[in-house]
């Protein structure tokens, strides 16, 4: 096992060198030798989440890893370009959720551009450029009239036509990174500038064309995570919310009123506060969530429920160590994690906001 890069990922009150080096050895130690990222060894692996750990790998500096993960997508996409929620210990042919969630299949564009950034990979790009436009043409066929994206497809083929806030915000997300990597291979995407567009629209007008989640902070900041609100209007909705789910000291809750943090809710809110120029709020979480680090694998425990204090579930999983590194490289100025999660460093699209 290589010895990983952290000089990036050094943050007072949050990771040592040698604490990031242990984080990214404990999500290694889970990586599968077929490249799958599963949550934990022994539960499963869903390709949104196996997408963040590869990311990652890649900020800190283990590329062959990393591609490993995303080799393993592009070996296992079905037919349709879509792949399966979950498969067992990350096992291709035990399929544990056959539905097919778009927001889930979208996220591979993300990594794959930022994996792109982190090695200048040719290559790699033109290996991954069909999985990619295969993927996204599965997400765009489950786009509404409204601009919203479709949360599922079932495995028997039905549609389900229902959008959710968060999912359709990290969709908005991937459809930038995907149009990021068509203008690197100079194949323009028009369809897509005009379906990303209708999806901003949609989330920063039309919250009535959403599934109410609004019990969940992820609902609350992925709209800004995302990239389909930002400047004053982004800093208006964190405030809004703000002491309804942090809870200082300890976290972000995941649903309100319930008394449970958790450390990926947290430390992406704190990429979000770093993507809209709040850099020392966003330290303020990633210190008040070292509590859930496991100090033998360097992993991260899920959550905490605070009226009990007791960690639940008893999950070590790789993605919220994966995310806590991420928010870590952020602010630690990595340049392809920067990118990636500037809205100002992606395209657009064309935004359709003058109109009903």
């Amino acid at each position: 096992m290589t010895t990983p890069r952290t000089e990036h990922l050094v943050l007072p009150g949050v990771l040592t060198a040698g604490q990031a080096a242990a984080t990214v050895r404990g999500i290694l130690a889970v990586q599968r030798e077929d490249g799958a990222i599963p949550w934990f060894r022994g539960h499963h692996l869903d390709p949104w989440d196996h997408v963040e750990a590869a990311m990652a790998l890649d900020a800190a500096g283990e590329h062959e890893a990393a591609e490993r993960a995303y080799l393993w997508l592009a070996r296992h996409q079905l037919a349709d370009g879509s792949w399966y929620a979950a498969y067992a210990d990350g096992a291709h042919d035990d399929v544990t959720d056959p539905g097919r969630e778009t927001n889930f299949v979208a996220y591979t564009a993300v990594g794959v551009w930022h994996h792109y950034l982190s090695t200048g990979d040719d290559t790699f790009l033109d290996r991954m450029w069909p999985v990619v436009y295969a993927a996204i043409e599965f997400v765009l066929r489950m786009q509404q009239p409204g601009g919203q994206i479709g949360w599922k497809r079932e495995d028997d083929g039905t549609a389900t036509a229902d959008a959710l806030l968060t999912g359709s915000s990290s969709i908005h997300h991937a459809l930038c990174c995907a149009l990021a990597i068509a203008e690197q291979r100079e194949e323009p995407q028009p369809d897509w500038e005009l379906a990303v567009g209708a999806l901003r629209h949609a989330i920063r007008r039309h919250p009535e064309r959403f599934l109410d989640k609004d019990r969940y902070s992820m609902d609350w900041y992925y709209p800004v995570l995302g990239g389909a609100l930002t400047g004053v209007e982004a800093k208006e909705r964190i405030e809004a919310d703000w002491d309804r789910f942090v809870v200082p000291g300890l976290g972000v809750r995941c649903v309100v009123p319930n008394p449970w943090v958790t450390g990926g809710e947290s430390a992406e809110l704190a990429l979000t506060l770093w993507s809209v120029g709040e850099s020392d709020r966003a330290l303020d979480v990633l210190q008040s969530i070292q509590h859930l680090r496991d100090g033998e694998t360097g992993l991260y425990w899920t959550g905490y429920v605070f009226e009990d204090d007791a960690i639940w579930p008893r999950e070590l999983t790789t993605w919220t160590a994966g995310s806590l590194l991420l928010a870590v490289a952020a602010l630690g100025g990595h340049e392809p994690t920067c990118t990636v999660f500037s809205p100002d460093r992606l395209p657009k699209g064309l935004d359709p906001d003058c109109c009903d």
